[in-house]
């Protein structure tokens, strides 16, 4: 039997898969970002060595020579591998190495059918169109400054912004103001002014925020979760609802009939309505692409996955997982 390798690198954690060709998992291990465009190649070929490793410890092997698929966000078929192949050989992984993308990984991870859609909105936001197996069509998923529409940095902007705005008295009050400042660890008084004539939690806000990176604004989204029905933050919740719906309609086609496939921690919380689409048959909601990773990896292989393969591959998958040591994240 080959032991073939699946990774899911998303844009908090890693996760890797040694599985049996005949789609039993047998080693699990995870670490810490793995998307190479936000994190860049060396933290993401460390990352993904570390999380190898621990799967493959897990799986008591020290080689693997069958195919490893390599799931993450801007993947080409074409793009260069000299950034990780060598550290994966280091590592033991022998076989061909095969990039995919991560969206196409979540929809595997939620559908063994070779048709049907998918949209993620965790840090960042997209919608693919898959047929026969294939992704086919992708919208947004550009990034922080070009798209990613209804995303976590896209909701954590729009909650800075409106906190600002309030402070700099152009906008509305929103209970959104308290929780972000309460999250910065800035006094809520807006009543002292500083020497420019702005509140003092309007600049310490400022000073917050430019100091950080653009993408850590994401962190901000969990906050239009935690305040209720305050009006800006569910008109905040509504645009991203509308916005990820703009992304899947935009790719929809009627001979294209399959489940939707959503993943991302954003999108669990949001919930997205695909009533109108035709040929949407029902959403199927799915933690993360790990699964899928492996389901891609058994097909670079030449392994049907049919439905029965595909609920080995999860069953399997879910007991490597629980039973995985608990290692730190790096």
């Amino acid at each position: 039997m080959t032991e073939l390798l699946a990774v899911d690198a998303g844009g908090t954690s890693t996760r890797a898969i040694v599985l049996s060709s005949d789609g039993r998992c047998l080693g699990f291990g995870t670490s810490g970002a793995g998307n190479p465009i936000s994190s860049g190649p060396e933290h993401v070929a460390h990352q993904v060595t570390t999380a190898v490793g621990r799967a493959m410890r897990q799986a008591s092997i020290t080689q693997l020579d069958g195919v490893a698929v390599l799931a993450m966000a801007g993947s080409r078929a074409s793009a260069p591998t000299d950034w990780i192949a060598p550290r994966l050989v280091q590592a033991g992984v022998r076989g061909p190495l095969v990039f995919e993308s991560d969206l196409l990984a979540t929809f595997c991870a939620g559908a063994w059918e070779p048709d049907g859609y998918a949209v993620v909105a965790g840090t960042g936001a997209a919608a693919i169109r898959v047929r026969g197996g294939r992704q086919e069509a992708v919208a947004d998923g550009i990034g922080w400054l070009l798209g990613d529409a209804g995303s976590g940095f896209w909701i954590g902007r729009r909650v800075a912004r409106a906190v600002a705005a309030q402070l700099d008295r152009r906008g509305p009050a929103t209970a959104l103001t308290g929780a972000l400042l309460e999250s910065l660890g800035i006094p809520a008084d807006t009543t002292p002014l500083s020497p420019a004539g702005r509140p003092e939690a309007l600049g310490a806000l400022l000073e917050a925020v430019y100091a950080a990176r653009p993408i850590d604004l994401a962190r901000f989204a969990p906050l239009v979760f935690e305040v209720g029905d305050d009006p800006v933050a569910s008109a905040i919740r509504a645009d991203a609802r509308a916005a990820l719906r703009t992304s899947l309609r935009s790719i929809h086609r009627l001979d294209v009939s399959g489940p939707v496939v959503t993943g991302g921690g954003v999108l669990g919380r949001l919930g997205l309505d695909v009533a109108g689409l035709d040929g949407m048959r029902e959403v199927r909601r799915v933690t993360d692409g790990s699964a899928g990773a492996a389901v891609l990896a058994l097909r670079h292989h030449g392994v049907a996955v049919d439905a029965l393969m595909f609920e080995r591959v999860r069953t399997s998958l879910e007991l490597v997982r629980t039973s995985s040591p608990r290692d730190p994240v790096s």
